[in-house]
């Protein structure tokens, strides 16, 4: 009897032992939203070692002759997954890859699409910043993901985009924008004309709250052009990764207006930066995930801004 529980928890302690992995990776689901449109919905999370960084929405989008993948997730572990999925759903080249901005959870896992021959593109201001702050991102997030960030290399982009750039995957020209400040210092969308299917990268938050790393006014005045793309459907950087367009934008437009009329009353007041900061935009609390982790940190760099008018 002793001899067959041995051999038994001999045989459970390695499956044991593999089923976070195993799971994680089960977890990666790569949909079809549109003819030869791909894309995955992120965790509306902060990025931890168990959901290996994978909060962001990605995507991929297959021409006749070539794929492009738009952003890579937030470790190697994440990107390989993606990589994996991809794989299933076709083995077309892979020339390009987009990455929308610097932040981590996009960029991490482009080392799983090196040495393939593909293009890495960015927006012109791409490469200073993940060169200004790539070093910091690998070292303040190893707390958070442990494990899950060996492996994560810098990758630069090749190719950037100063103004509008359009690459052609074999019959499927795609359409990159660079835009001012707004979410980041180095936003770029991509439309699938095929389709009209948009991605916005972090330009669009949907349930998660807008995060504001660039320019509250940039954010708002980008919202309104963006809302003038002839796209059907929108892949938010953040949230459910497919939804109607322009009317995608209507919350998020919503919270930066809120954020910035409380803001702008808190200074005209003589309002101290943590006071202001405590309450702006807390009308809007309850219709964001995530809204305690951003919300002060979006108003006291808005505060900055505003204050100068």
């Amino acid at each position: 009897m002793r001899n067959n529980l041995l051999r038994l928890l001999g045989v459970i302690a390695p499956l044991l032992l593999a089923a976070p992995l195993a799971a994680q990776g089960s977890a990666f689901h790569l949909g079809e939203i549109a003819p030869g449109v791909y894309a995955h919905q992120g965790e509306t999370a902060l990025m931890t070692q168990g959901n290996l960084g994978g909060i962001a929405n990605l995507g991929a989008i297959v021409g006749d002759e070539a794929v492009a993948v738009i952003d890579t997730g937030g470790s190697l572990l994440e990107g390989k997954d993606f990589l994996a999925a991809l794989r299933e759903k076709t083995q077309k080249p892979i020339r390009y890859v987009i990455n929308t901005h610097a932040h981590p959870d996009h960029v991490f896992g482009n080392g799983a699409f090196e040495g393939g021959g593909a293009i890495f593109v960015g927006h012109k201001n791409l490469p200073r910043a993940l060169a200004a702050r790539g070093p910091h991102y690998l070292s303040s997030f190893r707390d958070a993901m442990g494990d899950a960030l060996d492996g994560v290399t810098i990758v630069a982009p090749s190719l950037t985009v100063a103004d509008t750039l359009t690459l052609d995957l074999g019959s499927r020209p795609i359409e990159l924008s660079a835009w001012r400040t707004a979410h980041s210092e180095a936003d770029l969308t991509v439309l699938d004309k095929k389709t009209g299917t948009l991605f916005a990268g972090d330009l669009l938050f949907l349930q998660h709250v807008p995060v504001v790393d660039g320019s509250l006014l940039g954010f708002l005045e980008v919202a309104d052009r963006l809302a003038a793309i002839p796209a059907e459907r929108v892949v938010p950087g953040h949230g459910p990764m497919v939804a109607p367009w322009p009317k995608a934008l209507d919350d998020e437009r919503a919270y930066l207006s809120r954020l910035t009329a409380d803001l702008r009353a808190a200074i005209k007041k003589g309002e101290t930066v943590k006071d202001a900061a405590a309450e702006a935009a807390a009308g809007e609390k309850t219709k964001w995930r995530l809204f305690e982790d951003y919300n002060a940190r979006n108003a006291t760099a808005g505060f900055a801004e505003l204050e100068w008018e």
